[in-house]
């Protein structure tokens, strides 16, 4: 009986050894973060075409905000823009002698702001088309382009395209990362502990191309070390 009590005090402190040691090894993590780039196209773009009417007689303005709204948009359709894509939104009135703030005078009594938006899929068009703006001047419209409300946008709806291959990326590089530590720590590495697939965020390139994009995912995941 003594000897099996000495032999199963034995298996029990093997069991022990070899639990605690299998618990300290499964607490060995590293954790690495794997970056994924990519340049992408614009491929939609929403440009607002902005122009500010002034005058005493209500009525003769707002003709001319109608018929210049008509020029605008024969300029789009001449160019290949659809219909669909274009649209006129009410003008902003504003009467400056019913402004009880302005204290100086103004030598125009209404300020009329007009905007005719594209909001197309064709983004080279319409990035061509900004160039050419001359020509309406031409016609006696002039467009503007310093209000901070009316900007012109481009965006990439392409992201579900392109993200399962940029994960992919990011992946392999954290695991690239993931292997070297283990190498240069004389270890083996182990299974994924936990793994964060990470956000999207999608920039300009730069501010003067906002119609090229920085598409970024960063990833994070944990390994064991063996």
């Amino acid at each position: 009986m003594g000897v099996a009590i000495a032999v199963g005090l034995f298996a029990l402190g093997v069991l022990l050894k070899s639990g605690m040691e299998n618990f300290k090894d499964r607490e060995r993590v590293v954790s690495v973060k794997g970056l994924c780039e990519e340049e992408v196209a614009a491929d939609y773009v929403i440009w607002p075409l902005v122009y500010k009417e002034v005058g005493n007689d209500l009525l003769s303005i707002t003709q001319s905000v109608s018929d210049k709204n008509k020029e605008i948009v024969r300029f789009l359709k001449e160019k290949g823009i659809e219909e669909s894509e274009i649209s006129v939104a009410p003008p902003a009135l504003v009467d400056l002698e019913a402004d009880r703030y302005r204290s100086e005078k103004t030598p125009y009594r209404y300020n009329i702001t007009s905007v005719v938006t594209v909001a197309s899929k064709k983004v080279d068009l319409v990035s061509s088309l900004i160039l050419q703006q001359a020509e309406l001047l031409k016609k006696g419209i002039a467009l503007t382009s310093d209000d901070y409300r009316y900007q012109t946008v481009y965006s990439f709806n392409g992201l579900n395209d392109i993200k399962p291959a940029m994960i992919e990326k990011a992946t392999k590089n954290a695991r690239e990362a993931a292997v070297k530590f283990a190498e240069d720590s004389g270890s083996k590495l182990g299974k994924i502990r936990t793994a964060d697939q990470g956000t999207f965020s999608i920039t300009d390139r730069d501010s003067n191309t906002p119609s090229i994009k920085i598409v970024r995912v960063v990833t994070r995941i944990d390994y064991y070390l063996e």
